[in-house]
């Protein structure tokens, strides 16, 4: 796999920390003939700028890049070319070498900076776009989850108060994924994803205190009762909820920062 590590970094990392195979799958999901070293740099960028590749974290080899993304070596060359020349990557080495993302690259502060530079018309239409996709696959996870599929996401937010805000913050991403992909739409589920990364770096900047991720994670509950219950309606309108006080959040925010 593109983004496997040596197993040496995977026994020192816990296992909280590890990307969900279907984020990571939507990250770096082949390109295809457009496949073009602006294309492979902005998709390293997102992934970067959204808080998927860490400061310090070493970046899949060439060769790996090049095989996920569908692109010959030369292009994800090019790419990394670039993002030195952004001060984003930064190269090592020797024999633990390679690229690894800048330890300056902290996703917060490209949030901040898009949060202050967007219109409120940008926020609220985001906004509207996420509720309207998660709505729609909430609602149809209620009609087609079983109960089990629904319990077992239900115990890994029973996780939640064990972590650490940033591993807080990743699974509340995680749990609004699963929630999706009970769905049993594989379609819905990549758009969700899309979606996540996009809303999770604006979720950072609105929630960075215990109480924020506890408010947000009893959302999720009730959404989980919601979908357990095969309520569609009520699964939709506590995500609908959900997505506009987080706007709101947004919205007040960014006037103290303009």
């Amino acid at each position: 796999m593109a983004m496997s590590h040596t197993a040496q970094d995977s026994e020192a990392r816990p296992a909280t920390t590890q990307h969900p195979h279907r984020l990571q799958g939507a990250l770096f999901q082949p390109i295809g003939d457009e496949g073009r070293a602006e294309l492979v740099e902005r998709r390293l960028v997102d992934a970067i700028t959204r808080g998927h590749l860490r400061a310090g974290e070493r970046l899949p080899s060439e060769a790996d890049l090049s095989k996920s993304l569908g692109v010959a070596p030369v292009t994800v060359r090019e790419a990394l070319l670039a993002l030195r020349g952004r001060g984003l990557v930064i190269t090592k080495r020797g024999r633990n070498g390679g690229s690894f993302v800048a330890e300056h690259a902290d996703p917060l502060s490209f949030a901040r900076e898009a949060l202050r530079t967007s219109s409120r018309l940008a926020l609220r239409d985001l906004g509207a776009h996420y509720a309207a996709i998660t709505g729609a696959c909430v609602r149809l996870a209620a009609r087609r989850a079983d109960t089990s599929e629904t319990q077992q996401v239900r115990r890994r937010m029973e996780r939640l108060a064990d972590l650490d805000p940033e591993q807080q913050r990743r699974l509340l991403d995680d749990v609004q994924i699963e929630l999706v992909a009970l769905s049993q739409s594989a379609r819905l589920t990549r758009e969700q994803m899309k979606l996540q990364a996009e809303l999770s770096p604006y979720l950072r900047l609105v929630a960075h205190e215990v109480e924020d991720h506890r408010r947000q994670a009893a959302h999720l509950l009730a959404v989980i009762d919601a979908v357990e219950k095969a309520d569609a309606e009520a699964a939709g309108r506590q995500t609908e909820l959900m997505v506009t006080e987080t706007i709101d959040a947004l919205i007040e925010l960014q006037t103290r920062i303009s």
